[in-house]
């Protein structure tokens, strides 16, 4: 789909082409960005060859240098005049990538990248027509992967909404099933709905084709956004029903029919399945309203036509804001390497194998994790330790150390993970325990209420980074953006204590239980979680 082209543009008969000259222009940028930029557009693409939620990655530049290609004959009739707002864009991308490099966070420095690509094209094409060439730039935004933080907790999300719609799919066939969180359990079988069932492999490159789609149809606006928009329900009830069928198969042919390449084959033909159901949305939108168009005609790509063979051809200048551009370019990269290479400060520390066992009163008996969490989790060390005391009331210490949460290792809050596990919240504050501090802070919690299977448990949880107590997992982010500046550190712990709430006792014994055990372990936890 191209813009309604402009009569006048019909009517005139001059042509810009581009001389030698700006092509070389065009290289030295290229480079100039590709020195610059290097470290976060390594990590990029890693991410495309490793990782298949973003797998459609390694198309999307070529995607879009297609579509720009495709509105060349639009773009011969305009001249380049160049914007000093692009100047400002170049100018907020390469501060930006400053302040990534200083905190080495690689994703700010991927949207800084962007930022200043949009840059460029202002600052030497001017607004008219970067507006023709803005569908196909926007496109670029879906090759870069997310923050970890918003990928974990969209996954946890997914993850419980998928088992719980492939639970109502088996049950529809009349089978028994119980799901528990993301277990789903048929009896003699359980079913674990992993990070790689979320959808996010199907989620992330079916927007991309939506988008894609949204922009060559030749509908209504409103029929774009609806094209667009639908691939999330699409994906989610997809995904759903492929748990589903997952469900019935191993309930009838057994675990078999969840490995190896019947699983795989299964993922292929969802994202297949997603694609044809995408296709006839579109059909369907193509047939509705006044201007009913057969798809073909509805959806169609076009090639740019060739320059009449009169027209009178100008060849396009090197516009000033452009050359500015590239002299700020220019600086940054010298500056870039110039700035002291700042390595990320690792702290000494205890490792969590030598925390105590025997506090006060509790005894504590250390539990290993399985490997499906600890590939998930990506931690550093962890302490996953079962308390008892004389009267054998029990409580459960957990913590996840990370020494470096720069990359793809973040901590998991238990407010996402909590409901994977199948637990139900009944209530959650934030608490300030009573004469309780660490380092001299005192202690604020998050204290939760959950149940399972008409048991309760009480749970009391924090996140230690670096010398903050943080309950907000939000604020998080920002003081890890703060301390990789200033501190250049990004080491941190979430800490959480769970103890079990027996039928018919009081809710204010546990607190008092976990306050306790708190006070009795908060003098060391800086030993293992260095402030």
């Amino acid at each position: 789909m191209k813009p309604d082209t402009n009569p006048a543009m019909e009517q005139q008969n001059d042509v810009w082409e581009i001389t030698p000259v700006l092509w070389g222009m065009f290289v030295i940028c290229a480079i100039l960005m590709g020195v610059l930029f290097y470290d976060g557009l390594e990590l990029m693409v890693s991410w495309w060859l490793t990782r298949e939620e973003y797998g459609h990655g390694v198309m999307i530049p070529l995607i879009t240098a297609f579509l720009i290609w495709q509105r060349k004959d639009q773009l011969e009739y305009i001249e380049f005049t160049g914007s000093w707002v692009g100047v400002v864009f170049v100018l907020i991308g390469v501060i930006v990538f400053f302040l990534s490099d200083l905190a080495s966070i690689y994703t700010i420095s991927q949207y800084a990248f962007l930022i200043t690509v949009y840059g460029i094209a202002l600052s030497l094409m001017g607004i008219t027509s970067f507006r023709v060439i803005l569908a196909p730039l926007i496109i670029l935004f879906f090759m870069i992967p997310l923050p970890n933080f918003l990928f974990n907790d969209l996954s946890a999300q997914l993850q419980l909404i998928s088992s719980q719609l492939g639970v109502a799919f088996i049950r529809l066939i009349d089978i028994s099933v119980y799901l528990e969180g993301n277990v789903i359990d048929l009896g003699i079988f359980k079913l674990q709905v992993v990070e790689a069932c979320s959808g996010l492999n199907y989620l992330f490159p079916l927007m991309t084709l939506g988008f894609i789609a949204a922009y060559f149809f030749t509908g209504a606006l409103w029929k774009k956004v609806i094209i667009f928009i639908s691939t999330i329900p699409i994906t989610v009830l997809m995904n759903s029903l492929r748990i589903g069928v997952i469900g019935v198969t191993v309930e009838y042919w057994g675990v078999e029919m969840a490995e190896g390449f019947l699983h795989d084959f299964q993922g292929w033909a969802v994202f297949m399945s997603c694609t044809a159901i995408l296709i006839f949305e579109m059909w369907l939108l193509a047939r509705i309203g006044a201007n009913k168009l057969p798809l073909i005609e509805a959806f169609g790509i076009e090639f740019p036509e060739p320059a009449p063979e009169d027209a009178n051809i100008h060849y396009r200048s090197v516009t000033k804001m452009f050359i500015v551009s590239i002299m700020i370019l220019t600086v940054a990269v010298p500056a870039a390497f110039l700035l002291e290479k700042r390595s990320e400060i690792i702290p000494d520390r205890n490792s969590f194998a030598g925390f105590p066992l025997n506090i006060d009163k509790w005894t504590g008996r250390p539990e290993v994790m399985e490997s499906i969490f600890l590939d998930k989790l990506k931690l550093t060390d962890y302490a996953f330790i079962n308390y008892t005391s004389d009267n054998e009331t029990l409580i459960n210490f957990y913590s996840a150390y990370y020494e470096s949460q720069r990359k793809d290792s973040t901590t998991h809050s238990p407010r996402a993970c909590l409901p994977g596990g199948g637990w139900r919240v009944i209530s959650s504050k934030k608490v300030t325990l009573d004469n309780v501090t660490i380092s001299s802070i005192p202690l604020n919690v998050n204290r939760f209420v959950i149940e399972k299977d008409g048991v309760r448990q009480l749970v009391y949880y924090w996140f230690k980074q670096r010398d903050r107590i943080v309950t907000n997992e939000q604020m998080i982010k920002w003081y890890f953006f703060i301390d990789s500046i200033q501190k250049q550190r990004t080491d941190g712990a979430l800490i959480r204590l769970t103890t079990v709430v027996p039928q018919g006792k009081s809710m204010d014994a546990a607190d008092k239980r976990l306050t306790d055990f708190v006070s009795k372990i908060s003098p060391i936890i800086s030993e293992y979680v260095p402030d």
